[in-house]
Parts: structure tokens; C-alpha cells; sequence
């Protein structure tokens, strides 16, 4: 009975690792809508003088992994509005960085 309980829980776990990644993900993209979106350019959106690159030309900078993502977020980056989010906000946002990169 154990067996079966653990090989019920084995099967499951991927699809649940992937669910609440895609949670993450939708969270961390609501983030960086109310927190970066009025200075980075969205897509489709002309680029003005004084707006930051995409985030899918910032993303995908070679060297550019979970690491950099997590450190960056821990640091003040100037000229950037200094803001500061929840450690699991943080998480988020990286999840949704990382889920622009081209695979």
C-alpha cells in the first residue's frame, strides 16, 4: 500500500512542479506590469528616447541565468527606480524573466 502511495505521489509531483511554476509565472509577470512596465518598452510599443529595452532583449543576454536574475533583484540598479519587493515577489518575477528566454 506504502508502494503505491509513493508511486502515486512520484507521478504526480512533475505535473504539480509545473503548475505552480506556471502560477509563478503569472505572478511575476503581475509584478513586473505594476512595477517596470512604464519604463521598459512592451511589445509592439514604439520606443521612446527615454524608455528601457524589452525585457525579452534583456533576458536573453548571453549569461543571463536564474543566478544573475536573483542577484540583480537583490541590488539597487540606478538609474532604475529604486523599489523593493517580497523575497517571494523576487522569485516570481525571476520565474517569469526566465520563462521569456529563448529556449
Amino acid at each position: 500500500m506504502l508502494r503505491l502511495l509513493f508511486a502515486g505521489l512520484m507521478l504526480t509531483a512533475p505535473v504539480c512542479a509545473q503548475a505552480a511554476g506556471t502560477a509563478a509565472v503569472a505572478r511575476g509577470e503581475k509584478v513586473v506590469d505594476e512595477w517596470c512596465r512604464d519604463c521598459h518598452v512592451a511589445d509592439g510599443q514604439d520606443p521612446g528616447a527615454d524608455m528601457a529595452p524589452p525585457y525579452a532583449d534583456l533576458v536573453n543576454v548571453e549569461g543571463r541565468d536564474r543566478a544573475w536574475f536573483e542577484a540583480f533583484l537583490e541590488a539597487d540598479h540606478f538609474p532604475m527606480t529604486t523599489f523593493r519587493l517580497f523575497d517571494h515577489e523576487k522569485a516570481d518575477v525571476v520565474e517569469y524573466l526566465l520563462s521569456l528566454q529563448r529556449k
